[in-house]
């Protein structure tokens, strides 16, 4: 294995694909500019036969759905042993897609429960930031009713009792980043 390129943001990630066009690719979720899935995305809409690899410290089913979704051909954590890691990548070159076990045992877990709404993830996003029912009604201009709505709907969705514990369920899950 030959490491060919190494970029720090995204778009410098989708020029060193397009010049260099590896193998295999290991893309971080989290990139100065903006998400290592928008590369991934961008990257797989240019070459839709690109093999991505997702190494990343985010263990959330939800970081690991939206990663395969957008196309990755495996999700690995960063503490994987070395040699396990040259195993996966071997895997994905084969034209395998790898999950780590116990990412794919968080999957298993969530499977046929209701997702939240991108509506939901916003009102959380800004209930995680310490907002009231009223602030977040008036800022994303819906009734303070309609805030409570989403609210119910949220704690029902994640398991929560309450707005604290569904921040804690969605940071963990990987649904909102605080």
């Amino acid at each position: 294995m030959v490491l060919v390129s190494q970029a720090s943001t995204v778009q410098e990630a989708i020029q060193q694909y397009r010049e260099h066009r590896p193998d295999i690719t290991l893309m971080e979720t989290q990139l100065p500019d903006s998400g290592g899935i928008e590369a991934l995305i961008a990257i797989r809409a240019a070459f839709p036969a690109a093999r991505i690899m997702v190494l990343t410290t985010y263990d959330g089913d939800v970081d690991v759905q939206r990663a395969l979704k957008a196309g990755a051909s495996g999700y690995l954590l960063k503490s994987t042993p070395p040699s396990e890691l040259l195993q996966e990548i071997r895997k994905v070159h084969a034209g395998q897609k790898v999950v780590q076990a116990e990412l794919a045992a968080k999957l298993a877990e969530h499977i046929g429960e209701d997702t939240l709404s991108p509506r939901e993830v916003e009102v959380l996003v800004l209930v995680a930031a310490g907002n009231r029912n009223r602030d977040i009604g008036e800022r994303l201009c819906i009734a303070e009713e309609t805030v409570k709505t989403h609210l119910r709907h949220i704690l029902e969705k994640v398991g929560a009792k309450d707005r604290t514990e569904a921040i804690a369920i969605a940071v963990r899950r990987g649904i909102i980043r605080l």
